[in-house]
This record gives C-alpha cells, sequence and structure tokens, in this order.
C-alpha cells in the first residue's frame, strides 16, 4: 500500500533527519557537487548566458548573498538559480540518470545552493537537501512514462526544487503536500524539438526548475493552493502517459537512485554516450584509416536512435547528433568541447564522415532500455572490411564508472582556466568537505 504517495514524497525531503542519509548516499552528492559546479561555470561565460545574467542582474534590487557562478558575483537567490540553472544546461555536460529519464542534479542544486548561501546555513544542511531532493525528482521521473517529445527540464525538477527550499526555509510539515502539488502545477511543456533544432531555450528549462520552485514557495507561504493531486495529473495527463504512485515510492529511503546517476566525459546528450562507447570498443580492436570509411550503421535503443540527425547546425546541435559525434571523435583533430564547437560544424571533413552515419532504432534494443542501454555499431572500409563495435552498459554508469583519473581531468579542463590551479583546488576540497563548512555563502574564499 502507497498511502498517500505525495505526502510520503515530500515529507521524505522536508522531515527526514541528516543523520538517516546514508554515507554513500552523500559522497554521491559531493562527487554530484564537484562536477556540476565547473560545468555551471564555464557555462556562465557563454556569450549568451553572460548577456542575460548583466540583464537580470541589472534589475536586481541588492547584490545578495548566492554565487552566479561563473560570473564573479553574486545576487539574489531567485536570479541566481536561474542564471545557474541556465549555465549548467548550456553545454550539456551535467550529471544525469538514465532511470529518472533526465538529469535531477541541475534541477535542484542550484535552488538548494542559492537558498542556502542566501541563508547563510551550512554544508551539512545543503548536502543533504540537495540528497532528499534529487531523490524525489528521480522517482518522480522514474514513475512517469514520459512523452517523447517532452524534453525533462523544467518538470520533475520544479517539485524537486520547490521542497529543497522548503526543508532550508523550515516550511511546515502541514504544508509540504501542497507545495509539492502547486509545484507539479507549474512545470514547462517543454520539447525535444528545440534540441534538434538548436534552439537554446531549451537551456532555460532547468533555470525554470531553480526560479519556479522558489516561486512555488513563495506561493504557498503567501496562501496560494494547489489541485488535489498536481503531481499524477501533470505527469500522468499532460506531460507522460501515465504515472505510477507505487513506483515513486517503493522502497524510498532503502534504494537510493541518486546511486544509480552517471557522469558524463563528453559534452552532449547521454544516449549519445552509448553509440561512443561502441565506437571504441570497434576502435580496440583494430587500428583503420578514418579515410578510408565508407558508411557506418549505428542500431540503439529509441532515445539514442531519436538523435540521428547528420548535419546539426551549430555547436549546440552537435550536443544531440551521434553521427556527428562518431564524426568529430573519430577524426580527432579537436578535443573536449572544441570538439563539439562552431569550428568543428565548419570543418568540412566532419560533416562529411558525418553523413556516413545512419541511426536506425532496433525494437528489441528499445525493449531492453534502461536496463541495459544496447547499441550496435558496424563500421565498414572501403576495402570491404568491417569492424563491429558494442555498449550494453554506458560508460559512466555504476555498473561501469568512469575512473578517477578521468573526472579529474573533466574538473581540471574545466575549472583551471576559469579559477586557476590553486584557486580550482580550493574549490574542489571545499567541495568534497562540505558538511565541515558552517556558512555556505562563505565556502571559498573568492567569488566563483
Amino acid at each position: 500500500m502507497t498511502g498517500d504517495y505525495l505526502e510520503q514524497l515530500a515529507r521524505f525531503v522536508g522531515c527526514t533527519p541528516e543523520h538517516a542519509i546514508p554515507e554513500p548516499v552523500l559522497e554521491r552528492t559531493r562527487q554530484i557537487l564537484v562536477d556540476t559546479l565547473p560545468v555551471i561555470a564555464r557555462g556562465m561565460r557563454e556569450p549568451q548566458v553572460s548577456a542575460l545574467a548583466q540583464r537580470q542582474l541589472a534589475q536586481a534590487p541588492d547584490a545578495g548573498r548566492a554565487w552566479v557562478i561563473g560570473a564573479g558575483r553574486t545576487g539574489p537567490a531567485l536570479d541566481a538559480a536561474m542564471l545557474n540553472g541556465i549555465a549548467g544546461a548550456w553545454l550539456d555536460f551535467d550529471e544525469g540518470n538514465f532511470l529518472a529519464n533526465g538529469h535531477p542534479g541541475i534541477q535542484v542544486i542550484p535552488a538548494a545552493l542559492a537558498t542556502a548561501q542566501e541563508l547563510r546555513l551550512s554544508g551539512r544542511e545543503l548536502l543533504a537537501t540537495i540528497a532528499l531532493s534529487y531523490e524525489v525528482v528521480a522517482r518522480i521521473g522514474m514513475a512517469t512514462r514520459t512523452k517523447l517529445i517532452i524534453n525533462p527540464h523544467g518538470t520533475f525538477g520544479v517539485v524537486g526544487s520547490a521542497l529543497a527550499c522548503a526543508r532550508l526555509r523550515g516550511l511546515p510539515a502541514q504544508h509540504l503536500r501542497e507545495l509539492a502539488s502547486l509545484a507539479a502545477s507549474c512545470c514547462m511543456a517543454t520539447n525535444r524539438h528545440t534540441m534538434l533544432d538548436g534552439a537554446t531555450v531549451r537551456n532555460w528549462y532547468a533555470g525554470h526548475s531553480g526560479f519556479m520552485g522558489q516561486m512555488a514557495l513563495r506561493m504557498v507561504q503567501s496562501g496560494f493552493t494547489g489541485p488535489t493531486d498536481g503531481v499524477n495529473t501533470t505527469f500522468s495527463l499532460v506531460l507522460g502517459d501515465g504515472f505510477s504512485a507505487e513506483a515513486a515510492v517503493g522502497d524510498l529511503g532503502q534504494r537510493w537512485l541518486l546511486l544509480e546517476g552517471y557522469l558524463k566525459l563528453y559534452p552532449t546528450a547521454r544516449y549519445a554516450h552509448s553509440a561512443i562507447d561502441a565506437l571504441h570498443d570497434a576502435l580496440a580492436k583494430q587500428s583503420i584509416d578514418v579515410r578510408a570509411i565508407e558508411r557506418i550503421d549505428v542500431r540503439a535503443y529509441r532515445l539514442a536512435a531519436y538523435l540521428s540527425r547528420q548535419q546539426p547546425a551549430d555547436w549546440f546541435g552537435t550536443r544531440f547528433s551521434i553521427p556527428f559525434a562518431l564524426a568529430t571523435l573519430l577524426l580527432g583533430s579537436r578535443s573536449g568541447l572544441a570538439a563539439f564547437s562552431d569550428e568543428a560544424v565548419a570543418d568540412p571533413a566532419v560533416m562529411a564522415l558525418a553523413a556516413k552515419v545512419h541511426v536506425t532504432e532496433d525494437e528489441d534494443f528499445t525493449a531492453q532500455y534502461p536496463g541495459l542501454q544496447r547499441v550496435e555499431l558496424k563500421l565498414r572500409l572501403r576495402d570491404g572490411r568491417t569492424l563491429e563495435g558494442r555498449c550494453e552498459i554506458t560508460s559512466g554508469e555504476p555498473k561501469r564508472p568512469h575512473a578517477v583519473t578521468d573526472l579529474r581531468r573533466k574538473y581540471d579542463d574545466l575549472a583551471v582556466p576559469l579559477w586557476g590551479a590553486q584557486r580550482a583546488d580550493q574549490m574542489r576540497q571545499a567541495l568534497m568537505n562540505i558538511e565541515r563548512c558552517p556558512d555556505v555563502s562563505a565556502l571559498v574564499d573568492f567569488s566563483p
């Protein structure tokens, strides 16, 4: 019996004591913070995000205590959470979770961090809040049969963001369920076509979670009311084609979906990573001359097959193109973010090779997802030889974790150019020991 599942989810965030959260969950939360903050900072330096931050903060009534990460300044919690959410989604380099059908971290971290900094709360309080609110976002995502057209940013995250802020601001327990229901009624009608069209409005969706979660809390504090069950209505009828209350609360507090998420080593949609792994598997068997490639066929589960566009229009479109990802990595003339840049899009060699990559859905693979993320790749050379590779568990999943050195390299590649080696290391150490910090508005001695 699930009873009032929404009451259970809401009170899980609002009322679970810090000491009830297992240490492995807290450790993983620290790792997610270490991974997320430099991703936000790097995204904040992109021209469009920087311009928006300047316009938004020019209207702010005061400087505030909340970091606008990467901008070198602070702002009010409402603005900082919105801008950090947008920046964190901008490069598509942030943490995510297959089971949750999305990116719970970037939905809740910006609002939780901004609120904790505004209130000058401790790192221990912040860490616990992120862990608990992540879990609710992930569970609502797992319980929803999300429509294929829907982009998950700005949907489940509004509920988690609202509950995170409610915990930090001490909303009385009797109002938590009302808040969850109202917050679920404030989700966006997002769409995946923004990805395929290279429309960067998609990155606003994550900012919406941090912004609207705080607004939902303000509304409840002001006496606004929500529907009887906004979560079920929104996610079973509007954004999804079904919602399972049993799945949302099954083993709540015992099974932690946060431990079952992934971190990225490439700035692309997660589903492209499965194809990249299949490519690496093929190349590990035999070296080839890239110029001799005649055709590459990729069979994939549905969400990966959705990323079949061969000719993305710009850097943002490259995040959602398996043909481009394979082509730019095969040529290897660029690495890191540069491999998925406008310069790479303008490279005739990359685009010519991408045109040779053909991605199709295999319904058997779709049926096995998300337990397996199966992709099979066949690379054909002009002399008739073929090279095959496959992926069943995408690298970065709990059953196939990234090497610590690879994750550290990602952190340094993003953080050191922004903050310098010494300050980047200071930030990393502070995040890995955040529970020792008495005031997260002064987590480090420099403005990030």
